[in-house]
């Protein structure tokens, strides 16, 4: 700690140091990692109350926004850990798919409602071990390994559901509290948001999951299991993309077998990218993560709203991704200079 101290005051930001005027503002506003993704999504929110009209701005509108960011907030949270730990989950919208069609195996088999519901997070948890194994022990990249994880949940879906919707369990608390209510969905998001941000930012296992992103080598031999972290990180994505599938088809009142599948995937994952999570590891937030979700779901809303063709909202996802990227590697080099001592030259 006195090193850190002596180092900053070595760099300039000591007392007796000279700087320019708004220098100390402008260096911790570079440092926070979500404040591109928060500027952009609120100018997005004006630009859409202004120009689409008064249906933007209503308690309904607000709702439909909701049903859209909720699971892609949902995904992106695990999709992030992940992300953050140098892999990519390409099966998480086929779990999503799938995990509706498990919990009503287990009703079917006469499970109650809240056992069906755990045995369902449960049995989509093990699919993401089997991922993370299959991953680490095989040395598969990950995409691959999740491709063609993807395809298979994708039929045992259609399997079980015989390529059918069905109605999806009601009348109980379990079904009021996970989905069934108006705000429900939005505020089990939230809660899962908080909680990964605070396992992100305030656990051994999130500083774990930072160092096997960043230098998976140097991680390794510092002692970090860099092997049981990945799989615990494809273990998360998966259970929260099941929970996400079983709170939207619960809303929706039926399980479809064709909800879910790579476009949710891509929205969560295109959520963690925008959110300022770094594709090729190390460096991400969970609440970025929610805000590009938002964002997404900002932009899907206002394009329907004003009449501006869905295909164009591709284009927008497409931009905004390359647009994040380049801005988050400006940002990281921006930051380094900053924190770089003066005694060196660049």
């Amino acid at each position: 700690m006195t090193d850190t101290l002596t180092k900053d005051r070595e760099s300039g930001s000591g007392a007796g140091a000279p700087r320019e005027p708004g220098e100390g503002l402008l260096s911790r506003l570079i440092r926070i990692r979500e404040l591109s993704i928060v500027l952009v999504t609120i100018a997005a929110a004006i630009y859409f109350s202004l120009t689409s009209g008064p249906g933007f701005n209503t308690p309904d509108n607000y709702h439909t926004i909701a049903q859209y960011v909720a699971p892609w907030a949902i995904i992106a949270s695990g999709e992030a850990m992940l992300l953050i730990c140098g892999e990519i989950d390409l099966s998480a919208g086929f779990v999503f798919t799938l995990a509706p069609f498990v919990l009503t195996l287990f009703v079917n088999n006469y499970t109650p409602l809240p056992l069906a519901f755990l045995g369902t997070l449960v049995v989509c948890a093990l699919i993401g071990m089997l991922n993370g194994v299959i991953h680490t022990r095989l040395n598969i990249p990950s995409f691959i390994t999740t491709l063609g994880m993807a395809f298979l949940l994708w039929g045992l879906a259609l399997i079980i559901s015989n390529g059918s919707p069905i109605s999806a369990p009601t009348g109980h608390w379990v079904s009021t509290v996970f989905g069934g209510s108006r705000w429900s969905e939005l505020l089990w998001s939230l809660v899962v948001v908080v909680v990964m941000q605070t396992v992100l930012s305030a656990t051994r296992f999130g500083i774990f999951t930072k160092a096997v992103g960043g230098n998976r080598i140097a991680a390794a031999e510092s002692g970090i299991r860099t092997n049981r972290v990945k799989v615990i990180c494809f273990a998360i994505v998966s259970t929260l993309a099941a929970f996400a599938g079983v709170l939207q088809g619960i809303r929706v009142g039926s399980f479809d077998p064709t909800n879910g599948g790579f476009n949710t995937m891509f929205f969560g994952v295109a959520s963690a990218v925008i959110g300022g999570t770094a594709l090729l590891g190390g460096s991400g937030t969970v609440i970025g993560a929610l805000f590009g979700a938002l964002l997404l779901g900002l932009v899907y809303d206002g394009f329907n709203l004003t009449g501006i063709s869905a295909n164009g909202f591709y284009v927008v996802l497409g931009v905004a991704i390359l647009v994040a990227m380049a801005l988050n590697v400006s940002l990281a080099r921006l930051r380094g200079r900053k924190t770089q001592p003066a005694g060196r030259s660049a």
